[in-house]
């Protein structure tokens, strides 16, 4: 992996944590600046400057054998794109400029799309067949995008089409996108093989991402044929998830056997949080529930947050743990603990404070201090990986420089 790239995605990472801490502050104190506004810098900074470069430098470290210099470029042009919406999200929300740069994401990814297609060579099929299903899902979201100016030109933003257009845009990134391509990833660190067990899992996760669109499209245009959409994407979901852990059960042992411990328990904590996702999904089965989670923000926000810091960054961060660019010191294990730690205590909370939402029996004693307090503990982990990324880099120049 290119140290650079894997720094400024990091940098990114920070940011898009202390717009979050900064988020959760204004609770306490003015921040000034419009919360909406910091909402949307803060969720485009973490999805497309932090998971969306993230895969982007894994997926050409891991699956383009050449490395030609458009790579390079192109991902400077997206960085550019990134810091666009970063200083113009937080002061005007959507607007012309942070749209144009939104826009300029999206092309930049259009491209990738095309070059990883062409220039791609993977070591089986199963890696082939995951990695182009991702991006193919990438495409799929991107139809939200398209699809929100014509939903506030015909019908308003108060319309379900614009409710859904957001919903079909966030869905696809996070369930297709990025979670089917840390797999393809993760597959392809333990060599699985391409056989009759994979290809069921295949089609499950497939179907059921496909399926499982119902449920937020039933909370802006109800229908009971929703529901039972949803359902069988859920269950089918909970049948991939078995599939998953049975083809990783031989290959996990072999593999990390040649790790250390702290790359066994990143993995071990990305495929935790993914359980936890499944199951969380499985009781979207019952309609109440359905209707609570869409109710008590708390619930959403949490769901996201398993997803983005316990999923995606869980594998994220082992991918970089296992490209050589950090020093085995106090510092990494620092980070990634304080990371960890943070999310812990930020879920728990969420999901206190929401289940007490729900029954009515109010608000925890000093709730939002706490939640503001837990949450340092995620842009201080990363600093700290940050950090150990660069020192290490030095140590290996003043090394080169002595040789």
């Amino acid at each position: 992996m290119q140290k650079t790239n894997v720094v400024i995605c990091l940098i990114n990472f920070i940011v898009a944590a202390l717009m979050g801490l900064a988020l959760r502050y204004s609770f306490l104190e003015s921040v000034g600046v419009n919360y909406r506004f910091l909402t949307h810098a803060h969720s485009h900074v973490a999805m497309l400057g932090w998971v969306y470069l993230m895969l982007y430098v894994c997926i050409v470290h891991y699956f383009v054998p050449e490395k030609k210099p458009i790579y390079n470029r192109l991902f400077w042009l997206t960085q550019f794109a990134v810091i666009g919406m970063m200083f113009s999200f937080p002061f005007q929300g959507y607007g012309v400029i942070s749209i144009t740069f939104s826009t300029l994401h999206i092309l930049c990814s259009y491209y990738f799309v095309y070059l990883i297609w062409i220039h791609h060579k993977a070591k089986s099929k199963v890696t082939t067949l995951l990695l182009k299903a991702s991006l193919l899902f990438m495409l799929l979201s991107t139809l939200g995008v398209w699809c929100l100016g014509l939903s506030v030109g015909l019908l308003g933003k108060a319309s379900a089409f614009y409710q859904i257009a957001i919903q079909l845009f966030l869905h696809f990134q996070f369930n297709g996108w990025f979670l089917i391509a840390v797999i393809a990833i993760f597959f392809h660190l333990l060599n699985i093989e391409y056989s009759k067990q994979f290809r069921q899992f295949f089609r499950l996760l497939i179907v059921s991402t496909l399926l499982t669109f119902a449920l937020p499209i039933q909370w802006f245009a109800p229908h009971n044929i929703l529901l039972w959409f949803n359902g069988v994407g859920v269950i089918l979901q909970v049948v991939a998830l078995y599939t998953f852990l049975k083809l990783i059960k031989p290959k996990l042992h072999q593999v990390l056997k040649k790790e250390t411990k702290l790359i066994f328990y990143l993995f071990s904590f990305a495929i935790f949080g993914f359980i936890l996702k499944v199951l969380f999904q499985l009781l979207s089965i019952l309609p109440e529930f359905s209707q609570v989670v869409y109710s008590h923000r708390n619930f959403v926000i949490g769901f996201i947050h398993l997803l983005m810091l316990g999923v995606i960054s869980g594998f994220l961060f082992s991918f970089i743990l296992k490209s050589e660019l950090i020093n085995y010191s106090k510092t990494i294990y620092i980070g990634i603990y304080s990371f960890i730690l943070g999310f812990a205590l930020t879920e728990v909370l969420l999901l206190i404070q929401g289940i007490k939402f729900y029954l009515g029996s109010g608000i925890i004693t000093n709730y939002y201090s706490l939640l503001f307090l837990f949450s340092i503990l995620l842009p201080l982990g990363i600093s700290f990986l940050l950090l150990n990324i660069i020192k290490h880099k030095n140590i290996e120049n003043k090394t080169s420089k002595t040789a």
